[in-house]
């Protein structure tokens, strides 16, 4: 069995009025609440889900601190999306529908509900309608009827643009098969090359890569808010 990354489970996006959110996807994309709760490990943080299907969601995070972060397009957000935004940020978020009836019918729902949409557009290998969500999202939904074929989108001449050697784009194309050692592997410390978590208060993120697995397993928090009634 090959063991990779087999889809998203949940997309985490930061809000300050996770009402605002919930009403949004509800009603204008029909997609159903799930799960709203004290976020794990969190202080006076929310978290929501918005069901995908049964293995993926769309997710909102709520904290106090939040509205006091300034939004800045260019920056922050790309606005919409073909618009740049800083390094490391969402630029636009692309869901996922069966065919080109549902799109048709997802942009007449968006329309009857006051929201403009762009499209629908022809990429070749999906199609896809562009639109706005709350505080400055760029969302589009998008079909496919197969799978992208590499050989045809993969442009070399952003290929070379990218700096992305023959050699580099073999092993892009191909990642090398991980093979678990019999022995579990070391958390790396906080020298080791990283990428690195970070905006953590001083010292806490190297005491929580010391902590072993079992210590981080047991402070789990896995039982629901809501009690099954006895």
């Amino acid at each position: 069995m090959e063991n990779r990354v087999e889809g998203l489970h949940h997309l985490a996006i930061s809000t300050t009025d996770i009402k605002k959110q919930i009403e949004f996807f509800t009603d204008k994309l029909g997609m159903e609440l799930i799960a709203l709760y004290w976020m794990h490990g969190a202080k006076e943080t929310w978290h929501g889900f918005l069901r995908m299907n049964d293995e993926s969601s769309v997710a909102f995070v709520q904290s106090p601190k939040i509205a006091s972060i300034p939004a800045s397009m260019g920056a922050t957000h790309a606005g919409n999306p073909t618009a740049p935004s800083a390094g490391g940020t969402t630029q636009h978020i692309a869901l996922k529908v069966k065919d080109m009836d549902v799109l048709a019918v997802m942009q007449q729902r968006l329309r009857s509900k006051g929201v403009p949409v762009l499209g629908p557009v022809d990429h070749g290998f999906c199609q896809s309608i562009y639109f706005a969500g709350p505080e400055g999202l760029a969302l589009e939904l998008s079909c496919s009827e197969k799978p992208i074929e590499p050989e045809k989108w993969i442009d070399p001449d952003v290929v070379g643009r990218a700096g992305i050697s023959a050699d580099e784009l073999v092993r892009y194309r191909n990642p090398p098969r991980f093979v678990p050692p019999v022995h579990p592997v070391d958390q790396p410390g906080p020298d080791a090359p990283g990428p690195h978590m970070t905006n953590y208060p001083p010292g806490i993120y190297e005491k929580l890569i010391a902590l072993s697995d079992k210590e981080v397993w047991d402070a789990s928090e896995s039982a629901p808010p809501v009690k099954d009634e006895l």
